[in-house]
């Protein structure tokens, strides 16, 4: 019998009936037995996180493409007005006073004669950066206070508590009314400071109860067990696992702050002209409703439609980060 040698690009596999056969190195992989999935039709997928599973339930998610692709539109026009209209919303003509839809004028003319359409457009500007100001505002301070007041606990958990009592307690329109009444910028900035003022003791909360639950978890106290200072426990085990639910109530808190800033606007003591906000526009149109319906149509859906698009996409998200939803 000729004396075999060893070849490293060979491998010698049974046959299942006593006898052998040689096979390359690329043949013999195929041999062997690779992890299938649950339901034993594929190869098993790696371990994935919270994060790309939540991603691959809202591509799949209807509501949050349809909110997504409004969301999109809105930044646009933000961005970049003149994309769609190349009108200045501060020109107007007292002549075409409350004139209904004409050519180039799709929306028709206000009170004062100035383009609805172009209003509209040039006022998502407005909204959107007071919504999306505030609300990074709002998430950052009440994030940080909750997420201590969590962690450490005790004293300082203590007077945060009684604080956001206090702040919840003032009505927010009320609250506005007297705060903003005796500014007289035309700015955003008191707009927003006012929102963020009273805004973060309900990020706080979330923070709070999110930190709290996550440091109750095993890796955490081992983390702790194995001597990882607070800033260590803090920013790599508890906030990247606390985080999701204060994704979630801000994303929805954003259309919230954008309705309040309109609200603010329309009462007078918001922004002012010659800013341009749907809140301005709206109550300008509220004496010629009858006559020159379209003026308040328009802005009026414009703001609905936008609140609408982020509640709803706050809502795909909650549904996509809940775990108990899944």
């Amino acid at each position: 019998m000729p004396e075999q040698h060893y070849d490293p690009d060979r491998a010698v596999a049974g046959t299942g009936m006593g006898g052998t056969m040689d096979l390359g190195v690329d043949e013999a992989e195929t041999l062997e037995k690779r992890p299938v999935g649950p339901d034993g039709t594929g190869p098993q997928d790696r371990a994935r996180s919270l994060w790309s599973d939540a991603w691959r339930d809202l591509r799949r998610n209807p509501v949050f493409i349809v909110s997504g692709l409004v969301i999109a539109f809105l930044l646009l026009i933000s961005l970049w007005p003149s994309a769609i209209t190349s009108g200045s919303p501060l020109r107007c003509d007292l002549a075409r006073a409350q004139e209904g839809s004409r050519p180039g004028h799709p929306f028709g003319f206000d009170g004062q004669g100035c383009d609805v359409y172009t209003r509209t457009v040039h006022g998502a500007r407005t909204s959107v950066t007071v919504g999306f100001l505030a609300t990074l505002g709002v998430t950052v301070l009440g994030s940080v206070l909750g997420a201590l007041a969590g962690f450490f606990g005790g004293t300082w958990d203590s007077i945060l508590s009684r604080i956001t009592d206090v702040f919840f307690a003032i009505p927010v329109v009320l609250g506005g009314l007297v705060l903003l009444s005796v500014i007289t910028s035309d700015t955003v900035w008191p707009v927003i400071g006012f929102i963020v003022l009273l805004g973060w003791p309900q990020i706080a909360r979330i923070a709070r109860g999110a930190v709290i639950t996550t440091q109750q978890n095993d890796y955490v106290q081992a983390a702790r067990a194995l001597g990882a200072s607070n800033s260590r426990l803090m920013l790599r085990h508890i906030a990247p696992n606390a985080v999701a639910p204060v994704i979630v109530v801000a994303t929805i808190a954003l259309g919230t702050y954008i309705a309040l800033e309109a609200t603010l606007s329309y009462l007078g003591v918001g922004l002012k002209p010659p800013s341009v906000s749907w809140g301005i526009d709206i109550s300008a149109a509220s004496p010629y409703v009858r006559n020159a319906p379209h003026a308040l149509l328009w802005p009026s859906g414009a703001l609905a439609v936008t609140v609408l698009a982020f509640i709803m996409l706050g809502d795909a998200v909650r549904d996509a980060l809940d775990p108990k939803l899944r």
